[in-house]
Parts: structure tokens; C-alpha cells; sequence
């Protein structure tokens, strides 16, 4: 989904920093809203463009410490449409989303602001705290297979082809010992390498730079 953003001169945007983190927060707020399966069994998908803005306004505002005003000039909302996704409570939100079925009735046809800001807000709270969405982890886990794969870094591989469906963040040692048992990592057992590491892990891409650290620090 492609949503166009107009430039304000005020302040320098980072325009792809502020499309990740975006699209992290979109993608985790679909994990929260039960998963595009589950918005397509509800015939919900028209909730998928209120969203979208919900993750923009809410990444613009603390990331970026926009103004209600800068925001609804380059989001193309009103202020009042900003100002509501902005005090929407994300507890109000998750108690809705408890009852999805009964909130997809409520909300056929298009995603109450109140609803999308409390839904991007708790999104946005759990991306910086490591909690990423299923469907980005389940991504730079393919992409990170694939990369070690083709550079020939066989442990990588084996790691990331055993661990394929594991949860981040990982917070400590106990998942990968049984995921990884009997695994050689550089000829070190696996199970002695994933001590060493630093946590919480949470993504693939830092599982294996703490890994390569490890097996740095074992080799001098």
C-alpha cells in the first residue's frame, strides 16, 4: 500500500526511515487486527487505507514531533481526524479487538478513527519494544536464509532453517537450545555458542551478529 506523503518545509524528513518504520507498525497493527485471513473472513479489508494513516500519524508525531497541523497537511486529514487518532486510547482498542467478530459488525464498512488510533498506537508501543510482527519476522527470516544460503555461510543457514516459525523476541537461551541441539556452529556445539549471546534477540538479522560475535570472542 502506497500512500503518498506531501512535502512541508519546516523539517527534513528522513522519507525512507519514516516508510520502514511505518510499514513495521502497519504490519504489526494487521497482526493485532487478527491477520489478513482473518480481515478477509470479516470482509474488512476496507480497514486496511484507515490504518495505513493511523501507523503515518502516530510514526510522524513521535518519531518526528510533528505538529497536529504539519501531520494533516502531509497525511491529507484534518486536524480534527489527526488530533482523535492521536488521543485514541489503545486500551480501549485492545479490549475491542478481544471481540473482533462483534467490532467487525460495528465497523463493517470503514475503521472508526478512535478504533485505528488506539490499534496504531498499541502497534507503534510494541515495535519499540522489540515485538515485531509476525509477517516482517517471518520476511527477514526468508531473506536472511536465502543470503546466507547464497554466500555459502552454512551455519547460518542451519540456524535460521531450525528456528523457521520461532517467536521474537527470543529473551533467552532455553528456545534455542532445543530448537538447535546437536547443531555445530563453526565446530563449537550450538547449545555453548547460544550462552554467550546477548538478549533479548529481536530479529534474525541480530540473532546472527550475536552469534558472529560469540564465535569472535570463543576464536581469540
Amino acid at each position: 500500500m502506497v500512500i503518498e506523503i506531501t512535502e512541508v518545509p519546516t523539517q527534513e524528513l528522513d522519507v525512507k526511515n519514516l516508510e520502514n518504520l511505518t510499514a513495521r507498525v502497519f504490519f504489526k497493527a494487521i497482526d493485532l487486527l487478527g491477520g489478513l485471513s482473518k480481515l478477509t473472513e470479516y470482509r474488512t479489508l476496507t480497514w486496511l487505507p484507515s490504518m495505513a494513516r493511523a501507523a503515518l500519524v502516530v510514526v510522524l508525531k513521535n518519531e518526528y514531533l510533528k505538529t497536529d497541523e504539519e501531520i494533516a497537511q502531509m497525511v491529507g486529514l484534518t486536524k480534527n481526524t489527526v488530533r482523535s487518532i492521536l488521543r485514541a486510547d489503545p486500551t480501549v482498542a485492545l479490549e475491542k479487538l478481544k471481540k473482533l467478530e462483534e467490532l467487525a459488525k460495528e465497523e463493517a464498512k470503514e475503521l472508526k478513527v478512535h478504533t485505528a488510533g488506539g490499534v496504531a498506537k498499541l502497534a507503534y508501543k510494541l515495535i519499540t519494544e522489540g515485538h515485531e510482527s509476525d509477517v516482517f519476522i517471518s520476511f527477514c527470516n526468508t531473506v536472511a536464509e536465502e543470503v546466507c544460503k547464497a554466500l555459502e555461510v552454512p551455519w547460518a543457514y542451519a540456524v535460521l532453517k531450525n528456528l523457521k516459525g520461532v517467536k521474537y523476541p527470543i529473551q533467552d537461551s532455553s528456545i534455542l537450545k532445543e530448537r538447535l541441539k546437536g547443531l555445530k556452529i563453526k565446530d563449537h556445539p550450538a547449545e555453548e555458542v547460544v550462552e554467550k549471546l546477548r538478549y533479548p534477540l529481536k530479529t534474525p538479522a541480530m540473532l546472527l551478529h550475536e552469534i558472529k560475535l560469540a564465535l569472535s570472542e570463543t576464536t581469540q
